[in-house]
């Protein structure tokens, strides 16, 4: 019995020094040891009935041992949390980090094509008319990108974007084109045309027209000097408009964001205001109007905001409004940036009351640019329509990259205007046009009696952006879609120089400071047209954007192009390529093509992704 008890009392004295040393080392698992141990030997001490008061001590220290040992398992639970969200923290941040550097990077792609589940409008695309009926086609202009940007998402993701997504000007306009300048004009621009036969349409031609608004970073003469000098010394009044609702709570909403108007708001100056408000459930002030070059005051606000709860954007559109009213800067720029996925679910639901007042807004000098952010719940219909009822322009940021591109290199063009209201209007030759077609801008399309009348609302243009549209057009002696009516004859014009002519192009536009338009046309002649292969690199290049984008749509007109076509095009023609952008365009064809054979080789899908390969 004495051996026995000297073994317990070591073992004890043992227990003790082993328990004190681990607590001392805080290692949580020999914890749940030293608490099993000290279980076994309170039992043990049950078969000596002269230790029974010591069992009862034994017993309650054991006891002790485990609620600490549960304590010491809550804290560190609780710090594991902590750190986890500290590294899901650091992982978006290194997410947005990577993607600065590598335009390809995306998040993983979601289980289920996003697409099911995300809005866009369905829109027929432009049918063929014949000169002899229907000579004259107006649209508006269009400078927005998020169709181009949000097509890249999808295809980076591996879905290959249904048809009502892809919007060909936005595709083509995405990229930027060495046209002429208008250095010795009043006007902000020129009108800049090239003709050439089409790559995939035997007998047809590509007739482009080209706008660029000029810059305040290229020499100009001294009349565009004073425009630019006005330009550049407009003060800035920008309202912030966030959703922080729950469904941005993922790593291409919210934290983007963040990163992305941090980044805007460090190229602005102390002239320039800058103010956020959030929405969810409710809406709020998080920055009342600062002065921009507060850039920690600014980047604090922003990294304090956290995702929450549901939408209700209209709400937040009205408390916007009413702080850029606040902080109004005449002869400047006023306008609201909406960074949102789209999807308000809850206060002002009503789409149409939306985007009335917004239109109500920008008649008092504030406008909207909107900015879209996600996936899977994504509205680019809403987002395209506010931003085009509210005089902004609409982008689409699926990267840092892209947000450095649209609110960086690109701030200019889309902050400042230099032409409201900007219509162009072509009237064709029947003496030798006998077919057109536009290619794309289907949502801008026109009435002809619109092009005159001053109240009819159109596109604005930035400082710096260009603007491409392509017509396909078949000469009288080409391959035409329609057959030759028996009963009808050409209208031969007695004039022979307007049988030279292919087309007359028209362009309207409002100054800023004027609400009557002005005038400027061009005329196309025969003669301007070329080989497609003597046509500039930018010519080609775009060509290639705009048969890629057809071929996405599922175009009936693309004649033999394929992708295989369209990347040996523009791989051969990236010309100059400071950013990468025409190079990353070849990839993405490449992609498409890649998706493309995969999934013909499933029958449920080979319908609505049937694009030529």
């Amino acid at each position: 019995m004495n051996t026995i008890k000297s073994v317990n009392s070591t073992t004890e004295s043992s227990l003790d020094t082993a328990i004190k040393n681990r607590f001392s080392l805080g290692k949580l698992s020999h914890l749940f040891v030293a608490t099993g141990l000290a279980f076994s030997l309170a039992a043990c001490s049950t078969y000596e009935s002269d230790k029974q008061s010591n069992q009862a001590e034994k017993m309650a220290e054991a006891e002790r041992i485990a609620v600490a040992a549960h304590r010491a398992e809550a804290q560190v639970r609780t710090q594991g949390k902590l750190q986890a969200r500290h590294r899901l923290e650091s992982q978006l941040f290194t997410m947005a980090d990577l993607a600065e550097t590598s335009p390809g990077y995306y998040p993983p792609q979601e289980p289920q094509n996003p697409t099911f589940t995300e809005n866009y409008q369905q829109h027929e695309e432009n049918q063929v008319f014949m000169t002899r009926d229907v000579p004259v086609s107006t649209f508006s202009i269009d400078v927005d990108t998020g169709s181009y940007s949000n097509a890249r998402r999808m295809l980076n993701q591996g879905w290959l974007p249904p048809a009502d997504a892809i919007r060909i000007e936005e595709f083509v306009n995405y990229f930027d084109y060495q046209y002429p300048v208008a250095s010795e004009s009043s006007h902000p621009f020129v009108i800049d045309t090239q003709v050439a036969n089409s790559p995939w349409n035997e007998g047809r031609l590509l007739m482009r027209i080209g706008l660029k608004a000029h810059s305040v970073n290229e020499q100009q003469s001294s009349k565009s000097a004073e425009l630019d000098q006005q330009a550049q010394s407009m003060d800035k009044n920008l309202v912030f408009l966030l959703d922080v609702s729950g469904s941005m709570n993922s790593a291409n909403k919210l934290p983007l964001v963040k990163r992305a108007l941090t980044m805007l708001s460090k190229q602005l100056t102390a002239k320039d205001s800058v103010a956020i408000v959030v929405y969810a459930g409710a809406s709020g002030v998080v920055l009342e109007p600062t002065e921009a070059n507060q850039s920690v005051k600014i980047e604090q606000a922003l990294n304090r905001l956290s995702a929450g709860g549901s939408t209700n954007g209209g709400e937040g559109i009205e408390l916007a409004y009413k702080l850029a009213k606040q902080a109004f800067k005449d002869n400047g720029v006023n306008r609201v940036i909406l960074a949102t996925d789209g999807d308000f679910n809850v206060g002002r639901v009503n789409h149409q009351q939306l985007i009335e007042l917004v239109e109500q807004q920008k008649e008092q000098g504030i406008e909207l640019t909107t900015l879209g952010f996600g996936q899977g719940n994504y509205n680019d219909h809403l987002m395209e329509q506010l931003a085009d009822k509210g005089n902004g322009n609409y982008a689409y940021i699926d990267t840092l990259q892209e947000a450095r591109k649209v609110l960086v290199e690109e701030l200019n063009a889309t902050l400042q205007s230099v032409a409201r209201d900007v219509k162009i209007q072509v009237e064709f030759n029947p003496n030798t046009v006998a077919e057109y077609r536009l290619i794309g801008y289907e949502n801008r399309k026109l009435n002809n009696e619109d092009f005159n009348n001053d109240k009819v609302d159109a596109g604005e243009i930035g400082d710096g952006h260009t603007v491409t549209a392509f017509y396909e057009v078949v000469l009288q002696d080409g391959a035409k879609f329609n057959d030759e009516l028996r009963y009808q004859q050409r209208n031969q014009n007695s004039d022979a120089n307007l049988g030279n002519e292919l087309a007359h192009v028209k362009l309207r536009y409002k100054p800023l400071d004027d609400d009557n338009s002005i005038l400027i046309d061009q005329v196309i002649e025969k003669q301007t047209i070329t080989d497609f292969d003597a046509q500039s690199v930018d010519f080609k290049f775009a060509t290639s954007v705009v048969g890629f984008a057809q071929l996405l749509r599922n175009s009936k007109y693309t004649g033999n192009l394929d992708l295989e076509k369209v990347i040996a095009l523009a791989n051969d023609n990236k010309g100059k390529d400071d950013y990468g952008y025409r190079a990353e365009f070849v990839s993405l064809v490449r992609m498409a093509k890649t998706l493309r054979s995969e999934n013909a080789e499933n029958v449920n899908n080979a319908e609505p992704t049937d694009i030529k390969g």
